[in-house]
């Protein structure tokens, strides 16, 4: 069953294969559902799994843009803030008239391979602009190799959040997801 990251060479591997595994497990959780689902909010949390698909793709493709412009920073957003919100999934209306599971899946796994991408073609050294947010407050710049840990740990995050809403809409878990994904059988043999 594919669910263990794969192994990694040296550190700047790992950094990617890491942040691209994270992803990929947001994209699992989205595995064999309907798009009605995608909308379903079946926790307290108030979250949907569409929405917080759409927040990684968010943050996801900004962190590649930031890493591949740094030193500089990189283009700023466009839109609104309420567009802004709605596309970072912190919105009731975050989903797209046409997201589906499939389309996000491949969006999911294509921002993975850019963010992956990014990683490991800059230097880790460099020291990138860190965006004027207030969870962010205290620091101006950052390495982009703390950057690279950081979208890691914020992407697992995201991950395990998206393993708890699907088991709330049809008790999947994660393990299951990720054979099925990979169109094995569940559960294997000796399970």
């Amino acid at each position: 069953m594919p669910f263990l990251t794969a192994e990694t060479t040296d550190e700047r591997d790992s950094l990617a294969t890491f942040a691209q595994q994270q992803i990929d497990q947001v994209a699992t959780a989205l595995h064999g559902l309907e798009r009605e689902q995608l909308a379903l909010v079946p926790s307290a949390s108030g979250m949907s799994l569409g929405a917080l698909a759409r927040h990684v793709l968010l943050i996801s493709t900004g962190a590649a843009q930031a890493m591949v412009a740094a030193p500089d920073a990189p283009p700023a957003p466009t839109g609104t803030p309420q567009q802004l919100m709605a596309e970072g999934g912190l919105a009731p209306d975050a989903l797209r008239e046409g997201d589906t599971p499939d389309s996000l899946i491949e969006q999911l796994q294509q921002v993975g391979a850019q963010l992956a991408a990014a990683i490991r073609g800059v230097d880790l050294e460099t020291r990138g602009p860190v965006p004027d947010q207030p969870w962010f407050e205290g620091r101006a710049t950052w390495s982009l190799r703390w950057y690279a840990l950081h979208m890691i740990e914020e992407n697992a995050r995201h991950a395990g959040h998206a393993d708890l809403l699907r088991e709330s809409i049809d008790g999947k878990g994660a393990y299951e997801l990720n054979a099925l994904a990979a169109g094995q059988s569940w559960p294997p043999a000796n399970w």
